[in-house]
């Protein structure tokens, strides 16, 4: 985890998975309705056009209370299958909150006899807006138990 006061969260995980499947999995949009949002709703939306410039949009529904959020961004880099690096935006939809004004992330892949280590640099641009955004994750996750 990073620093209390840096204005980013670092994310690491270790995947028994070829890279160029975990880079399906973050890319694909068919790959991305089965594993993205919360276990307690379906993905509703997702969409990409997976190149430099190209845009994203991922969007979930609560089956709890049929409310919907989701994220949008851009693609700033695509070297497959080892790194992405996009911009982020939270839309609160029926859901609401506040998760500050967006984050850079990069998602690199590197992979050794069949595993593929994933890191996950989120950089929100100030401690504030990151600490908004895990507020709104915990809220999230507080919803859907």
């Amino acid at each position: 985890m990073s620093k209390p006061q840096s204005p980013s969260l670092t994310l690491k995980r270790r995947l028994k998975a070829p890279a160029e499947k975990v880079f399906a999995a973050w890319t694909n949009p068919d790959q991305i309705r089965r594993w993205w949002g919360p276990d307690a709703g379906p993905t509703t939306r997702a969409e990409t056009d997976l190149r430099v410039g190209g845009k994203f949009l991922w969007r979930w529904r609560s089956d709890q209370d049929g409310k919907e959020f989701g994220f949008h961004g851009e693609y700033r880099e695509v070297s497959p299958p080892h790194r992405i690096v996009s911009t982020q935006f939270f839309d609160p939809g029926e859901v609401g909150g506040d998760m500050g004004n967006g984050a850079v992330i990069t998602v690199e892949l590197t992979e050794e006899n069949g595993v593929t280590t994933l890191v996950t640099l989120m950089d929100y641009g100030s401690k504030e807006a990151r600490d908004a955004a895990v507020l709104g994750l915990q809220r999230a996750r507080k919803r859907r138990r």
